[in-house]
C-alpha cells in the first residue's frame, strides 16, 4: 500500500513525539508530509536522519495526504481537518476540536476501535488525563458497571507545551521566565487550575475528562467529578480515582481484571514501596495502576493510582495506534 501519511504541528512537543513514535513502530507509510506554523514554513526537519521541508498548510492539503495526524490545536483543526477529509483522507486530531461531536469517533483503539467508520473520517484523539484514565477502567466497567468516579489529577507541564517546560526549568534555576505559561510560578508549587475557569466552578480540562469519559465508555449516566492540577513534574501524569461500582466486586477481581487488560500493568506492592511514579512511566506506553484498595465508606467502592505519559499513550502513541488501526482494516472501514 503506497501511504501518504502527514504531521501537522510537528514541531510542538506532542508533533515531536508522533514523529518519534512512528519511526518506533516502523509505521508504514511511502511518502511523509510535515507542517507547523506559516513562521515555520521552509524551514527543515529531521526524520530518520532524512530531512524534510515544513509545509504550509495550503501546501500540504493540496497534496492529499491518505492520513494526517493533527496536533496544532483547535483552530487549524477546525479550519484544516475538513478540507483534507473532504480529499478523501482520514484526519486524527489531537485538539479538543472534534472530540464531542456526536457524529465524531473519539476514540482508545483498545477500548473502542468499533467506533470508527467511513461515514466520518475525522477521528478525535482523546484528552491525555482522559486516555489512562479510560484504559485503567474499562474492562472493569464491562464486567461490572461502573455507578460514579472521583477524581483528582496530578498533571506534569508537558501537558501544557514547551513554554511551560521552560517556565518551570527558568524558576528551578533561578531564572525569571520569559514567557509566564501560568498565572503563579509553578516550581516548589501546585495549582488547582488545569485550563480555564467556566462558569460552574469547574475548569475545561475537568470537563473534557468527565465529558470524554462517558462517551468512549458509552456510558452517559456514571455520575463523575473531577479535581485537575498542575504539579512541577517534567513528564508523566497521575492520578487519584474514587470508583463505585454498582454491584458487589471483590478486590481481587478488580486486581486481576487491571492486570490483565490490554497496555496496562499492575504495580502494587506498597509494602515494598512499589507504586506508579510518573519518574518512571517516561518513555513507555503502558499505564501503570497501584494503590488499590477498599474504600470502606461507600459501597462497592475502590481507590486507584493511575499514571502514564501524557506525550506517549496520553497523546502521541494513541493516535499512532488509531492510524495503525486504519491502515490494517482500510478495505472494511
Amino acid at each position: 500500500m503506497n501511504l501518504k501519511l502527514a504531521v501537522v504541528g510537528a514541531t510542538g512537543l506532542v508533533g515531536q513525539k508522533i514523529v518519534s513514535v512512528l519511526s518506533e513502530r516502523k509505521f508504514p507509510y511511502s511518502e511523509l508530509l510535515v507542517a507547523a506554523s506559516d513562521a515555520s514554513a521552509g524551514k527543515q526537519i529531521l526524520v530518520n536522519s532524512k530531512s524534510y521541508t515544513l509545509l504550509r498548510m495550503e501546501e500540504l492539503v493540496e497534496r492529499n495526504p491518505d492520513i494526517a495526524l493533527f496536533s496544532a490545536g483547535s483552530g487549524p483543526s477546525l479550519k484544516w481537518a475538513p478540507e483534507i477529509t473532504r480529499r478523501n483522507g482520514w484526519v486524527i486530531d489531537n485538539s479538543s476540536a472534534w472530540r464531542m461531536h456526536a457524529n465524531v469517533a473519539l476514540v482508545v483503539p483498545e477500548i473502542n476501535a468499533h467506533a470508527i467508520t467511513s461515514s466520518q473520517k475525522i477521528i478525535a484523539n482523546p484528552n491525555c488525563s482522559t486516555i489512562q484514565l479510560v484504559m485503567a477502567l474499562h474492562a472493569l466497567h464491562r464486567k461490572n458497571k461502573i455507578k460514579r468516579l472521583v477524581i483528582s489529577t496530578y498533571q506534569s507541564v508537558t501537558g501544557t507545551g514547551a513554554h511551560a517546560v521552560k517556565q518551570l526549568l527558568d524558576e528551578r534555576s533561578g531564572k525569571t521566565p520569559l514567557k509566564q505559561v501560568y498565572p503563579h510560578p509553578i516550581d516548589l508549587n501546585i495549582l488547582p487550575q488545569v485550563d480555564v475557569f467556566l462558569n460552574d466552578g469547574y475548569t475545561r480540562e475537568e470537563h473534557k475528562l468527565m465529558q470524554e469519559t462517558r462517551k468512549i465508555l458509552e456510558s452517559p449516566e456514571i455520575a463523575i467529578t473531577a479535581t485537575t492540577v498542575r504539579v512541577p513534574v517534567l513528564g508523566g501524569h497521575s492520578e487519584s480515582v474514587n470508583v463505585q461500582f454498582e454491584q458487589a466486586i471483590s478486590l481481587e477481581e478488580v486486581r486481576n481484571t487491571i492486570s490483565e487488560s490490554p497496555g496496562c500493568k499492575l504495580l502494587d506492592a506498597p509494602e515494598h514501596s512499589q507504586y506508579p511514579m510518573p519518574l518512571n512511566v517516561q518513555e513507555q506506553d503502558t499505564v501503570f495502576v497501584g494503590r488499590i484498595r477498599s474504600d470502606a465508606s461507600a459501597p462497592h467502592s475502590f481507590n486507584l493510582w493511575i499514571v502514564a505519559d501524557n506525550l506517549r499513550k496520553g497523546a502521541a502513541t494513541n493516535a499512532v495506534q488509531i492510524a495503525e488501526h486504519l491502515v490494517n482494516n482500510w478495505n472494511t472501514i
